[in-house]
């Protein structure tokens, strides 16, 4: 059956948030969708939507993410109109989208990952190592902020909220010597060449769970978009991102838990890093399995339980 392509009077509505980088993304998937089926760009309409995470008074008073809601505050908003029929997909960054899809919606193409690293940003200092005691460090992340105390407790760390633009301005006027941006980010904007940065490896600092990586949600059921999201989903992204969902599920991950994870392929084999922290960085478990890329979310689910077990009862106490 031949499928009906979106055109400039009925365009393909993609939803997204209206910052530059969710921008940025939002127009990568509509070049890749035109590219794999010879339309026209205007075949396209992007929708920019407001979520509760984009509310500027919170950026700019430098509210905690966790005073102001779980993962979901940055696709709440979309999701529903998703699922009212206002879009027709929905683009993420993975690592802001809970682990389950509200009823209705399905999350099953991925764009090939980008970068998974975390960049140290700071007009003033080379890299981690190079900051003197005591100096003040920015982050809205709680994993950045407890590996940083896990690593670094001599120095202080404030809340630090906003787009690229916001925490580079907040830099030159003080606020903070230095903060964090993932690198896939500062990539997809161009703008890795044009800040003072330096990569952390994963050695040094490991990601979120599904940094670097483009999420595509659409209507359970709508079969053309089904289809036509078939045509740019990256299988590889695909099987790095199920174990490590697989992994912040079985830890019941928000904002307001400490976790990193990792996967990584070659050829069938996957090695998948994890790490969980308490807020303050005082204690930190990590461990790596290796397996089956097939058994991705086996190993997740297992890391997930052996870091537990490591923790020991209780050890996510904190958040009741």
């Amino acid at each position: 059956m031949t499928m009906t392509l979106p055109t400039p009077a009925q365009p393909l509505k993609i939803g997204t948030r209206g910052s530059p980088l969710a921008l940025a993304q939002a127009h990568e998937t509509r070049d890749r969708l035109a590219a794999a089926f010879g339309l026209a760009a205007e075949a396209f309409e992007i929708v920019v939507i407001k979520t509760t995470g984009d509310d500027r008074s919170m950026i700019a008073a430098d509210r905690p993410l966790k005073e102001i809601g779980n993962k979901g505050l940055f696709t709440k908003e979309i999701e529903e109109q998703l699922l009212a029929g206002g879009i027709d997909i929905a683009v993420h960054s993975m690592k802001d989208m809970p682990v389950e899809q509200p009823a209705g919606l399905v999350l099953d193409c991925y764009l090939p990952r980008e970068d998974v690293r975390d960049a140290f940003i700071s007009p003033g200092h080379a890299g981690l190592a190079a900051l003197p005691a005591g100096t003040v460090v920015g982050t809205s992340s709680l994993r950045r902020r407890a590996q940083l105390l896990s690593r670094r407790p001599d120095l202080t760390v404030v809340e630090f909220r906003g787009n690229l633009q916001t925490r580079l301005t907040k830099l030159e006027n003080g606020t903070a010597a230095a903060t964090f941006l993932a690198m896939a980010g500062l990539n997809r904007m161009g703008m890795a060449g044009k800040v003072p940065m330096t990569a952390l490896s994963p050695e040094e600092m490991l990601p979120a769970v599904a940094q670097g990586a483009i999420g595509i949600e659409r209507r359970e059921n709508d079969p053309r978009t089904r289809d036509m999201l078939a045509r740019i989903h990256d299988s590889e992204t695909a099987t790095r991102l199920a174990a490590e969902r697989a992994f912040l599920a079985e830890l019941d991950g928000s904002c307001e838990t400490p976790i990193a994870g990792l996967a990584e392929l070659s050829c069938t084999t996957l090695r998948l890093r994890g790490e969980i922290l308490s807020p303050d960085g005082s204690a930190a478990y990590s461990g790596e399995l290796t397996g089956p890329a097939s058994n991705g979310p086996d190993l997740g689910r297992q890391l997930a339980r052996d870091l537990l077990t490591q923790a020991g009862p209780g050890f996510f106490a904190w958040r009741d």
